[in-house]
């Protein structure tokens, strides 16, 4: 449930975020690479800023086909907001093509990232780009959102301040929350299975252990080896959930769970929202929606 600290947090929120009509006029184009960093960029920019995603709810970044549209919208933009760490692997060429000059704003700058092996060459190790499943470096990213909106539209610098210091109190609440949920499991049950490897910084902010028979990213296919040892493991170690993900076939994980016996925990979002009338329909959302998830399967 939401705290009276979200409530307060999120009515100082929707207060700033009234503008006037000529401002309202002068809007500054942002765009934002997919619907995570969309919610972001809109609890930052209010009224004031127009904001547009590239990727959608339920859509999967890993393995997005730009379109002649995305080309479009980037021409106009005032200001460009991508995650960076490697997930946009198809925006240089797009940003490219579109002959947009607006500055680009890499949202996770100042996150150490986490490094993994490469699911196509285990000799080498990748940043791991899903930053944003750690609600401490959600707080980055908004740094980063508010002086990037700040400095294509000085004139709303003010405006942009006040509508972060408000949404990062909020996330601040957030986090305590996810928090105080997580120490309802058991440690020894603080074990979970998803579709791929998504978790990590939600893993090393809250003390959960996350295991995907997938890679970094959601186009690559697990082996059959994959996942016989992901199967064996579960068994071994009696590792009572799964989850599937809004971006993957639930098929691999109805089949593990079947083999193993293992409660599936229900459907879990990592690398997008869900659309406007789904549980993860915002950024606080998501993450409030997936924790309750993880709470309800290990405790049960």
């Amino acid at each position: 449930m939401p705290t009276r600290r979200h409530i307060l947090a999120f009515a100082a929120l929707n207060a700033i975020g009234r503008v006037s009509a000529s401002q309202a006029e002068n809007r500054p184009r942002a765009v934002a690479t997919f619907s995570i960093l969309n919610d972001l960029v809109k609890n930052v920019g209010g009224e004031r800023a127009e904001v547009d995603a590239l990727v959608g709810p339920n859509g999967d970044i890993h393995v997005y086909a730009p379109t002649p549209a995305d080309a479009k919208t980037l021409a106009v933009a005032d200001v460009i907001f991508v995650n960076g760490l490697g997930l946009e692997g198809w925006l240089d060429q797009l940003i490219a093509a579109s002959g947009s000059k607006a500055p680009v704003v890499v949202a996770t700058r100042g996150i150490h990232p986490r490094k993994m092996t490469d699911e196509h060459d285990s000799n080498r190790l990748v940043s791991d780009p899903h930053a944003w499943q750690s609600v401490a470096n959600a707080e980055i990213y908004v740094a980063n959102i508010r002086d990037g909106l700040s400095a294509a539209d000085p004139a709303g610098k003010e405006f942009y301040q006040a509508r972060a210091a408000a949404y990062l109190a909020a996330l601040d609440a957030l986090d305590l929350e996810i928090k105080a949920a997580i120490a309802t499991i058991p440690p020894d049950r603080r074990r979970i299975i998803t579709t791929h490897k998504a978790f990590g910084y939600f893993g090393d902010a809250y003390s959960l252990e996350f295991i995907a028979p997938e890679g970094v990213s959601t186009d690559a296919e697990p082996s059959a080896r994959d996942v016989a040892n992901i199967i064996t493991q579960i068994r071994t170690q009696k590792i009572p959930a799964v989850f599937m993900e809004n971006i993957t076939d639930p098929r691999l994980m109805e089949r593990i769970a079947e083999e193993t016996g293992a409660k599936i925990g229900g459907m879990i979002y990592s690398d997008s929202l869900s659309p406007p009338n789904g549980p993860a329909a915002t950024y606080v959302d998501m993450m409030r929606h997936n924790v309750r998830a993880f709470q309800r399967a290990l405790t049960s």
